[in-house]
């Protein structure tokens, strides 16, 4: 049963923009019927790719995460606007982080929400198998090091807070439930 929004959006004062996400304030009268603000951050839309080999290793990508300056295993991950479609996203980002294309692909979920206190970024994530290589061609700001683990030790790595990423852990734990 859907509920009504309990949230009355006075006015919208933009705050910051660029190619990635956008920033804005929002005048509101909360559910307690006080005033306040809120900020909210749209993004564009975000895939992660489950890649896996016949021989259940799956393919990682190793890289450093400025906002939280710590390096990151992750699998395969990137964003686009709506307008592209998220399996299209996801199909460029296999072929740009890892040198790969699928010929199978399989959602594993729905659109899910990332951080949906204070973003409006939406995930589509999926499992790619029967892969074939090619070069890879990643972003200038990338320096990736890509390499493939056994899904069960992906599993363990995820369970031991050595994959923190959400996509992966999710994307990771999805894949459990449908290999």
């Amino acid at each position: 049963m859907p509920i009504e929004n309990p949230w009355t959006t006075v006015g919208t004062r933009h705050i910051y923009a660029n190619d990635w996400i956008s920033v804005r304030e929002d005048q509101v009268i909360r559910p307690d019927g006080n005033p306040g603000i809120y900020g909210v951050v749209s993004t564009r839309i975000a895939t992660g790719v489950v890649a896996m080999t016949p021989d259940d290793d799956v393919y990682l990508v190793g890289q450093y995460r400025y906002p939280i300056e710590q390096y990151s295993w992750e699998i395969i991950e990137g964003g686009g606007p709506a307008t592209d479609g998220p399996q299209v996203i996801a199909v460029r980002e296999l072929v740009e982080e890892a040198g790969l294309v699928a010929a199978t692909w399989r959602p594993l979920v729905g659109a899910i929400h990332l951080s949906n206190c204070i973003s409006s970024e939406v995930a589509y994530l999926y499992l790619a198998t029967d892969l074939t290589e090619t070069d890879p061609n990643p972003d200038p700001t990338e320096i990736l090091e890509v390499r493939t683990v056994p899904f069960s030790r992906c599993l363990d790595m995820v369970m031991a807070g050595e994959i923190t990423d959400a996509m992966s852990v999710m994307g990771i734990l999805l894949t459990a439930r449908v290999i």
